[in-house]
């Protein structure tokens, strides 16, 4: 069942007023997945924007994800030299009037605790990051820090299941979402 939030945010997608945008992390192609699951390209099929929080492992993954929108990457530790190349470590775009940072592992970069500190430095309103291949939403004062999770390599794999997530974004409002393959 569809909550009553979801339907206001269909609504206004239709209208044009909300941007959906699809987070995804640690797909480790071809390493630990021959490809990205056809789940994701369902789940992300009327996205308007995807970011990717690192670990893409082979450039194929954004040229296939570029099939359904624009793409904005970061490197993983896992990403080699070609990839480290091309990609930066932190990364931001805006959608609406929301500022959203990209980082793999923000524990390497800045540490957990200054998270939030970067994320005002910065003007963040929404920190995506991966790494742990553990799904989360965490709100802090008015700023969202997500991680999808990971549509391949899911860790533990006993407890947790392949995922990605969605922001559905509304100029006044931000709708996270962890969705489960």
């Amino acid at each position: 069942m569809v909550s009553q939030e979801s339907q206001v945010f269909l609504r206004l997608r239709e209208s044009g007023v909300v941007k959906t945008v699809g987070l995804i992390s640690d797909t480790h192609i071809p390493v630990r997945a021959g490809e990205i699951p056809r789940k994701v390209f369902e789940v992300f099929e009327k996205v308007d924007f995807i970011v990717h929080a690192g670990d893409l492992v082979d450039f194929s993954v954004i040229d296939e994800l570029e099939q359904l929108a624009p793409v904005l990457a970061v490197y993983g530790n896992m990403d080699g030299p070609k990839i480290r190349g091309r990609l930066l470590k932190l990364n931001s775009a805006k959608v609406l009037n929301w500022k959203i940072g990209v980082t793999h592992n923000p524990r390497a970069l800045f540490g957990m605790r200054k998270m939030r500190e970067i994320a005002e430095q910065k003007g963040f309103n929404i920190l995506v990051y991966g790494h742990t291949h553990n799904p989360s939403i965490k709100w802090q004062g008015n700023t969202l820090f997500i991680n999808p999770g990971s549509p391949t390599n899911p860790l533990p794999p006993f407890i947790t299941k392949p995922s990605v997530a969605l922001l559905r974004m509304a100029k006044e409002r931000i709708m996270p979402e962890i969705i489960y393959l």
